[in-house]
C-alpha cells in the first residue's frame, strides 16, 4: 500500500507533469503565431497631411497636401467600359498654399478618382470641385499626387529637410513638370490622365502620409448571360 507521502510525492509529479505540457502548447501557439504573415489590407489607401518644400525653389510660402483617398475597384463605369477600372477609387484631396507675399492661403479641392499602390508608393488623381477665391481657375480640371511613406518615425510630426532616409516625399502634377512642348511655341500644361503623377520629388517636412499597399484586383464575375468585357487593352 502506498504511503501517504508516496502518493502526495506522485500527485505534485502529476501536476507538475500538466503544468509542463501546458507550457509547452502556449510556447507553440506563440511560435505558431510569430511566423503567420500580417494580412494584407482589402483595399489600397492613402490618408494623412503634411506640408512639403519645393526643392528647385526656396521661399516662405507654406504648402499642404492633405489625403483621405482609397480603392473602389471596377465603381466608375465608362463608355466603352461598362465595368469601371481595378484603379478606380474615391475619397477627396485638399490642397493648401500659403502665399507669404500676398499673406493669403488659397486653398482647392477635389474628389479622387484614381488610385495606384505600390510597397509604400502611391499615385492618385483627383478632379476639382472647389476653389478658394483668388485661386486659379481649375474646377473640373483633373491633377495628380504621388506619394513616398518613409515609415514611420515622424508620422504626424516635424521633420528637417536633408535629415537622410526614413521621410515622407509627394510630387504633383503642375508647377511646370506635366508641360505640352509645341515646336517654337511656349509649352502649355498637358492634360492629366487617371492615376498619373510625377515621381514623389518634394520632401515632406511636418506630418505624413500612410500608404496601405494592396494588390489591384481582377474584375468580378461578369453576371449570367453577359457577354460584355469589363474592362479594355489595347490590341
Amino acid at each position: 500500500m502506498m504511503s501517504r507521502f508516496g502518493r502526495r510525492t506522485l500527485a505534485a509529479l502529476t501536476v507538475l507533469g500538466a503544468g509542463t505540457a501546458l507550457a509547452g502548447v502556449a510556447v507553440a501557439v506563440a511560435a505558431s503565431g510569430d511566423q503567420e504573415e500580417k494580412p494584407r489590407p482589402v483595399r489600397a489607401s492613402v490618408v494623412g497631411s503634411a506640408e512639403f518644400v519645393l526643392p528647385y525653389h526656396q521661399d516662405e510660402d507654406v504648402r499642404s497636401f492633405t489625403f483621405d483617398a482609397r480603392a473602389a475597384p471596377y465603381s466608375r463605369p465608362l463608355p466603352g467600359i461598362p465595368g469601371g477600372l481595378p484603379t478606380d477609387a474615391r475619397g477627396t484631396v485638399k490642397v493648401s498654399h500659403y502665399s507669404a507675399e500676398q499673406d493669403t492661403t488659397y486653398t482647392s479641392k477635389g474628389r479622387v478618382d484614381c488610385l495606384v499602390t505600390g510597397v509604400r508608393t502611391a499615385t492618385l488623381t483627383a478632379v476639382i470641385t472647389e476653389v478658394s477665391p483668388g485661386g486659379p481657375p481649375i474646377v473640373g480640371n483633373r491633377v495628380g499626387f504621388s506619394v513616398y511613406d518613409g515609415g514611420d518615425g515622424g508620422h504626424g510630426g516635424d521633420r528637417g529637410h536633408g535629415k537622410g532616409g526614413g521621410e515622407d516625399r509627394v510630387g504633383f502634377s503642375w508647377n511646370g513638370v506635366n508641360l505640352l512642348p509645341k515646336g517654337s511655341t511656349p509649352p502649355e500644361e498637358a492634360p492629366v490622365g487617371t492615376c498619373m503623377a510625377p515621381a514623389p520629388y518634394a520632401p515632406v517636412t511636418k506630418g505624413g502620409f500612410a500608404v496601405a499597399h494592396a494588390e489591384l484586383p481582377p474584375p468580378p464575375p461578369s453576371p449570367k448571360g453577359s457577354t460584355g468585357p469589363t474592362s479594355s487593352s489595347p490590341e
